[in-house]
This record gives C-alpha cells, sequence and structure tokens, in this order.
C-alpha cells in the first residue's frame, strides 16, 4: 500500500505527549501494530519517558523496526501524528468543571510548545475530559479542524459492542453499533441503528436463541457509561483499551483507510450543533477528520445528542480561552 501524507512531515513518526499509564501504553500498542518507524516520548518527568523509551527499546526485536526515544518538545518536528495524552487526573470530590480548568491550564502550555516545532501535524487528543479538551487544542492550536481529533466514543463504542457480543454469544467484530455524543455520562448509545450481521437489534432479537431480560439494553448502556469508573475502582485507572483504541485511530490516519470512527472533532451544523467538540460516526483518513456523518437518528436519540452538547458548550463558556 502506498503510504501518503497530508505535508511534508514524516508519516510514520509518531509523538506522544505525556508518558504515563496511557502514553506507554499507546506507544506499546502501536510498537505492536508495527505501524510507526519512530515513536518519541515526551514528558514533564523526563526519567520517567526514558525508562519507558528503554523498556519498550528491549523488545525492538520482537517487532518491526522502529526506533523509540525520549525526547522533549522540539522532537515533535516532522512528526505526523502528535497524541496528547498528558494532563491531570481527577481527584476525589473534585468536580468535572475543576479537572476542565486545572488540564486547560496545562495544555495552555502544552499546545503552543507544540506548534513552536510543527505547524503541520495532526494533533490527536486523549486526555479527559476529552471533547473539552479537543476544542481547547483547537481554539489554542489554530489548526484546521480536519487535524485536531479527539479519541471521543472510539473505546465506548468498543465497549457498546462487547457487551451486546457477550449478551447474545456473538463475536464483537459482527455488532456494528455506536455511542456518540460526549465521551462521559450524557455519551448516546444509537440502538435504532445498531445491528448484528445486517439486520437491526429490534429484528435480531425475536430470532436470536438468548432469553433477554426486558431492561437490557438499559443495563448495558449503563455498563457502557461506567465502565471507566468500575476499572478505576478495582485497578486505580484505565489504559490498556484506551491505548488501542488510539492506535486504531492512528492507523486509519497512516494508513489513509477511510475508516468510519466514532472520532471527537468540531461540530458544525450536525443536528443543529455547531462550535463544540463532539462525536459523531467519521470518515478517518490521512488528511485526519475527512467527513462527519449524519445519521437517522430517532428523535429520542437526536435529543439526548444535543442535549449532550447543551451541556458541553456551558462548560466550555466559562473557560478563559
Amino acid at each position: 500500500m502506498n503510504i501518503k501524507c497530508h505535508s511534508k512531515n514524516d508519516p510514520n513518526k509518531i509523538a506522544i505527549i505525556g508518558a504515563g499509564g496511557v502514553g506507554a501504553t499507546t506507544a506499546y500498542a502501536l510498537m505492536i501494530e508495527g505501524i510507526a518507524s519512530e515513536i518519541t516520548l515526551i514528558d514533564i518527568n523526563k526519567e520517567r519517558a526514558e525508562g519507558e523509551a528503554m523498556d519498550l527499546n528491549h523488545g525492538a526485536s520482537f517487532v518491526k523496526p522502529v526506533e523509540v526515544y525520549a525526547g522533549d518538545y522540539s522532537d515533535c518536528a516532522e512528526a505526523n501524528i502528535i497524541i496528547i495524552t498528558a494532563g491531570a487526573n481527577q481527584q476525589p470530590d473534585e468536580t468535572r468543571l475543576d479537572l476542565v480548568k486545572k488540564n486547560t491550564e496545562i495544555f495552555k502550555k502544552i499546545i503552543p510548545e507544540i506548534t513552536k516545532y510543527n505547524q503541520d501535524a495532526i494533533l490527536l487528543v486523549v486526555t479527559n475530559p476529552v471533547d473539552i479538551l479537543t476544542y481547547v487544542t483547537l481554539k489554542l492550536s489554530g489548526f484546521p479542524k480536519e487535524r485536531v481529533i479527539g479519541s471521543g466514543t472510539v473505546l465506548d463504542s468498543s465497549r457498546f459492542r462487547s457487551l451486546i457480543s457477550r449478551n447474545c454469544g456473538i463475536a464483537a467484530s459482527n455488532v456494528h453499533g455506536y455511542i456518540i455524543g460526549e465521551h462521559g455520562d450524557s455519551e448516546v448509545p444509537v440502538w435504532s441503528l445498531t445491528n448484528i450481521a445486517g439486520t437491526k437489534i429490534d429484528e435480531y432479537c425475536p430470532i436470536c436463541d438468548t432469553d433477554c431480560p426486558t431492561n437490557n439494553r438499559d443495563e448495558i448502556a449503563h455498563k457502557v457509561k461506567d465502565a471507566a469508573y468500575e476499572i478505576i475502582k478495582r485497578k486505580g485507572s484505565t489504559f490498556y483499551a484506551v491505548a488501542l483504541a488510539v492506535a486504531r485511530i492512528v492507523r486509519a490516519i497512516i494508513r489513509d483507510e477511510n475508516a468510519i470512527l466514532t472520532v471527537s472533532s468540531l461540530m458544525k451544523g450536525q443536528y443543529g450543533i455547531d462550535d463544540i467538540c463532539l462525536s459523531l460516526p467519521t470518515i478517518v483518513n490521512n488528511s485526519g477528520i475527512g467527513k462527519v456523518l449524519d445519521l437517522p437518528l430517532n428523535n429520542e436519540e437526536k435529543e439526548k445528542f444535543v442535549n449532550s452538547a447543551v451541556t458541553l458548550k456551558e462548560t466550555a463558556k466559562s473557560l478563559d480561552l
């Protein structure tokens, strides 16, 4: 396959800002994928980044050739994709708005350092709250909307498909369904378009051998929404599945796949929403955002999506951007 690049940058060079659990595991997932020729880890704790790079390099003989090293912001130069995982984690009794403001201040330091060395990369935001911080990154960077992407509900959609597959006893790859809106408490499961092997879920259920309780959909949606909380309660943080989701987005960009993924990007009139970043099924290719798709949602799903947007816009207005 011919790998094309949207700019003069190295199409296979990736910079990761933040070498914590998510950043380091993302580097590991990218190594396993074999799609990057160069990965630089940049962290305020340089020793941590050096240690992660050393650890990853010790497995170099088991994967395709890749150079992994600890760098600084100048190493963002010529990177095709810059993944941002740095930021503060939410503390007990800390409000979501407090976290947004704290991470916005961190991003006000990070984004200018990135753009000082690279004006052509695709910026992929992973730090939470990801939708607001994708919007913050867009405003601070001045980049075109196509080149500022949030990891959005890509992982939520995978969780959704996984839970449906377990419930129905079929492979997750045969389940097609999306979580849209905010990556968070107001996310929206799109049941009206969920299908198994091309059959809408409403039509599949009567021919399924599984005896599902009537409230099963609510239970699945609740488990998807609260998945991170449950994992954090048990092990302190989430990073494996997040890293796999990020690697999937990176693969779609580098290989120019035109893959449909529920990444977060700037809304431009979808369902009457604009000037905020949210997740909708989106064509992702080597330009970043190819096209955001307007799906035929039912009225309840549209209403929930709009409500999700209103809440996020109110939060965005409180920030000094």
